[in-house]
């Protein structure tokens, strides 16, 4: 092991010739094919982004209307077999999840084993400039000794000698689900289970654990295989456990956890249920909601969704419209005046032709997708047309 020293940092300087027309040219026709590739990719998402958002919006609207609450304590009724069921209570499990390694048990859906290494890691800054007649490229590399849960190579580091980290980790992080996880009377899916990701760190204050290894220390809520948590070494491992959906009536680490879920009832198992639209219906929220509160939080979460790939999707077609006119800024660079006023300009063009082109982009989905309503807002467009061209005959008898 190596003891760490941070802060230690060096400098490097590469000098390069300052690209000529040509090759400026050659870099900016690649600029325009990637260009032009972003600017088609961000019409697809624009497009189908209104179609997902009115399915979705359907799907809920749907699984609302057909939903049935059922009460966690009530014997399992034959009748709602195949249809959208909603139920509250607190989660199950058949037995408590052990780590036998570091003698860890907790009633819960999922036990997480978090291991990260003290490792060397590197950090670096550059700076571009000119002298005598070449392009010059600072860059500063500093080194500092950090626990990460991932391994850190460092045989790409720019100063490989006093900062190598070991290639693999001594203990594996791993997380361990419960086989079995049910609500009142029913048993989740697989779906359900994966979306219990409350993660929370396991405190090992007061938790009767069995430390027989030298080397093994508890501080912290952590296990350090180190004798001297305090002053780590490079390549020394911590651990860390963590919980998410706890199950168990006993006081540590506190009750159960309460869920909701949205569902389909087959027999005594939840399944996914999918809708005319076209979606699949399998949700879970941590805590206690009510149907109308489950669904009126996942149409909120469409919408934050639905905005989001409409602002990617304006990013797609800006950053493509300005790649593909780069190449007339490369053509009038070696003008100082014109080549800021060149560059200015292609910003504002690209500005309001990517927010004109995204917004007709939307609006073309709403006519796709929604015929009726685009329909509707098309001939409010037009109104004043019709109305200026009705009003014209008459001003000309006048």
């Amino acid at each position: 092991m190596t003891e760490a020293f941070p802060g230690e940092q060096h400098k490097r300087v590469h000098a390069s010739k300052t690209p000529g027309f040509l090759e400026r040219l050659s870099a900016s026709t690649g600029g325009v094919i990637a260009g032009v590739c972003l600017f088609t990719l961000s019409f697809y998402v624009l497009f189908t982004n209104e179609g997902r958002a009115l399915r979705t919006a359907s799907s809920l609207d749907e699984g609302l209307n057909q939903v049935v609450s059922l009460h966690p304590d009530v014997m399992l009724d034959p009748q709602n077999h195949g249809r959208l069921v909603h139920l509250s209570g607190p989660l199950r499990t058949a037995q408590p999840l052990y780590d036998p390694n570091y003698g860890v048990s907790v009633q819960a859906v999922k036990l997480q084993r978090r291991v990260e290494m003290y490792q060397w890691v590197e950090y670096s800054s550059s700076r571009d400039y000119e002298e005598n007649g070449e392009k010059k490229t600072e860059t500063t590399y500093s080194y500092n000794a950090e626990w990460r849960s991932e391994v850190v190579s460092s045989r790409h580091f720019d100063q490989e000698v006093g900062h190598m980290n070991p290639s693999a980790m001594a203990v594996e992080s791993v997380t361990v689900v419960a086989p079995d996880v049910w609500v009142g009377r029913l048993f989740l899916s697989a779906g359900l289970v994966e979306q219990i990701t409350d993660f929370h760190t396991l405190s090992l204050q007061g938790l009767p654990v069995p430390v027989t290894n030298a080397f093994l220390t508890v501080y912290d809520d952590y296990f350090y295989h180190t004798a001297n948590p305090r002053r780590p070494e490079v390549g020394d491992v911590r651990v860390r456990f963590a919980y998410a959906g706890l199950s168990g009536d006993g006081v540590y680490p506190g009750p159960a956890h309460k869920v909701s879920v949205v569902a389909m009832q087959e027999g005594d198992q939840l399944k996914p249920f999918r809708t005319r639209s076209g979606d699949v219906l399998e949700i879970l929220y941590m805590g206690h909601l009510s149907a109308e509160e489950v669904f009126a939080r996942e149409q909120q979460m469409n919408s934050v969704k639905t905005w989001g790939l409409r602002l990617a999707g304006w990013a797609l077609m800006f950053l493509g419209i300005s790649l593909s006119t780069r190449i007339i800024h490369t053509l009038v660079d070696w003008v100082p005046v014109l080549r800021e006023l060149v560059s200015l300009g292609l910003k504002i063009f690209a500005l309001c032709v990517s927010c004109s082109l995204s917004l007709l982009t939307i609006a073309a989905g709403w006519i796709f997708y929604r015929p009726l309503l685009g329909g509707a807002i098309a001939l409010l467009a037009f109104l004043p047309v019709l109305i200026a061209h009705a009003r014209a005959p008459s001003k000309k008898h006048q």
